[in-house]
């Protein structure tokens, strides 16, 4: 579904309702999440700057409405905001001004959605290890958060068992001839007790027929969480570089809440996208609101880290090799 189409189907779900329903059943929901940081950063090779980045704000909408016993209808529009350019933007790619947009419905069989949204291989291989708060959460890993033009299914919960499954149209790598292949995706996962395993393949296509196999972990222990997960790359490319067949993407993240603390660290190796990572922090409840939160993260591969500050270059065009940040931010939510 084209960007387009899924506009007029976000405005069209709901009013396609009867009246009475529109009237007394639609649930609706505003929220935003502004995050800011102030960040010291020494890229390698490259000019150390200070300066101000978006630590992935949003503001958006959620809205619910009851069809039948089984059977209620939703949809989602999130915008991204980049506060440091005063811009709607995402802060890692400046071209993208949507985040979430889907509509969908949520029956006894499962769930099925059609737009742009988190990636059932993200959620269920990725998200584990994704716990940070600045900008530089996440990247350790080689798949996308999310990609426009799918299709979704989650099944309900299975005594424990779930399955999730995606197809994105032209959501692929690029092959010989210059178009993008589609992509497809398709996880299990089970849990028991305080833990969670789950399995995943992320199938990009493309020239080199690239495929991400995952694994990952949950575990809580009282106060102490502890997230990992392994990927490897099976590609027909035997050439270095991001995407050559048998490269993994190793992490473990522990993070430990003391009052209103969280104390975060995390290791990582990622095969030509990052190299070796170290990642530590500390988020502060300063509210239910309010979270302050200082990290310091360092890569000594090409990844996260721009070579020059939010207000000079979008980050895209500023891939760097690597370096060191110290940053402290706030997240404020409503």
């Amino acid at each position: 579904m084209k960007r387009r189409t899924l506009y007029a189907a976000l405005l069209t779900t709901l009013t396609a309702l009867p009246a009475g329903a529109l009237a007394d059943a639609i649930d609706f929901d505003f929220y935003a999440s502004l995050r800011l940081q102030a960040e010291a950063v020494s890229p390698d090779g490259a000019s150390s700057y200070n300066g101000l980045r978006d630590a992935y704000s949003r503001i958006g909408f959620r809205a619910t409405a009851p069809i039948s016993d089984g059977f209620s209808a939703f949809a989602q529009l999130e915008l991204p905001l980049d506060l440091a350019n005063g811009a709607v933007q995402d802060p890692f790619d400046n071209d993208e001004d949507i985040r979430i947009a889907k509509v969908g419905l949520n029956t006894d069989f499962g769930t099925f959605a059609v737009g742009q949204d988190w990636m059932p291989y993200y959620n269920a291989i990725a998200y584990p290890v994704d716990m940070f708060s600045t900008y530089y959460s996440g990247f350790a890993t080689f798949t996308s958060f999310r990609i426009s033009d799918s299709l979704f299914y989650y099944s309900p919960d299975l005594n424990g068992l779930s399955f999730g499954a995606s197809f994105s149209d032209g959501g692929g790598y690029g092959k010989a001839d210059g178009r993008a292949d589609d992509r497809y995706q398709l996880t299990a996962s089970y849990a028991f007790g305080d833990t969670t395993l789950a399995a995943g393949i992320d199938d990009v296509g493309g020239s080199q027929n690239w495929r991400f196999l995952g694994l990952s972990a949950m575990h809580t222990m009282g106060d102490l969480y502890i997230g990992a997960k392994i990927e490897v790359i099976d590609s027909d490319q035997d050439t270095d570089g991001f995407g050559k067949d048998g490269d993994t993407a190793v992490n473990l993240y522990a993070g430990y809440t003391i009052g209103r603390n969280t104390i975060k660290g995390m290791v990582a190796e990622v095969d030509n996208y990052g190299g070796t990572i170290f990642h530590v922090g500390v988020d502060h409840a300063y509210s239910d609101r309010l979270t302050l939160f200082a990290e310091y993260y360092n890569e000594d591969e090409g990844a996260a880290i721009p070579t020059r500050k939010a207000t000079d270059s979008a980050p895209l065009d500023a891939f760097g090799s690597g370096g060191d940040v110290f940053a402290l931010g706030a997240r404020y939510s409503f």
